[in-house]
């Protein structure tokens, strides 16, 4: 597992290199962004991945953590793997015959990207976040200064008219077999029988004249 998000990671950092959005970083592989001193919001996304800073007399400084568990190397065989600030997990699946399975998974994935009750604010002001999960290195909260973690929310907020829903194989846009297994029977089909109809108007049209 770790040697193929290794392959993936290497894959599509060599390519976002490539067409120019991303700059190699020598603390963090790959995970630096070409800032625009006008594009507020790619910086905040820039420090978001790379787990810094954004804003405030700390800027570009890492976020501070809190490690109360040893650190484990739990993950990184098996079905769960993180390298590089890629990741992949294999360990949650879903058989054909298990829908109400597939069910969770789907809320799980659409879930809200922070919990309200693992966030808290310290005697001190500054925003306190509990992991749900311990990082490897035993990191078990976050502290963020209160204008940062607004920092950090506003990174997660989609451009506009971004999809955020994407279909392959059948469901993709371009299937020839989109239209027969969508309810609304939008697809290449559907789209090239329009156009045979218009067609044939047309050439009705012109015998006419």
């Amino acid at each position: 597992m770790v040697e193929l998000v290794y392959t993936i990671s290497q894959r599509i950092a060599r390519y976002l290199v490539k067409v120019g959005l991303v700059e190699r970083d020598m603390e963090n592989s790959f995970l630096n962004l070409p800032v625009d001193d006008e594009d507020s919001l790619l910086q905040l996304q820039g420090a978001s991945v790379s787990y810094r800073i954004a804003m405030g007399p700390q800027q570009g400084q890492k976020v501070f953590t809190l490690q109360t568990l040893p650190a484990s190397n739990y993950g990184e065989y098996g079905q769960v793997a993180n390298i590089s600030g890629f990741s992949l997990h294999a360990g949650v699946f879903a058989n054909a015959d298990e829908p109400k399975k597939l069910e969770r998974l789907c809320r799980y994935i659409s879930r809200l990207a922070i919990s309200e009750q693992r966030l808290s604010m310290t005697d001190y002001r500054k925003v306190r976040y509990e992991l749900k999960t311990p990082y490897r290195d035993g990191t078990t909260h976050v502290f963020f200064e209160p204008l940062d973690f607004i920092g950090k929310l506003a990174a997660l907020i989609p451009p506009p008219r971004l999809n955020l829903t994407r279909f392959y194989g059948i469901f993709a846009p371009n299937s020839n077999l989109r239209a027969q297994v969508t309810a609304s029977q939008r697809g290449k089909k559907v789209l090239s029988s329009l156009n045979n109809r218009s067609a044939n108007r047309i050439s009705l049209i012109r015998r006419g004249a």
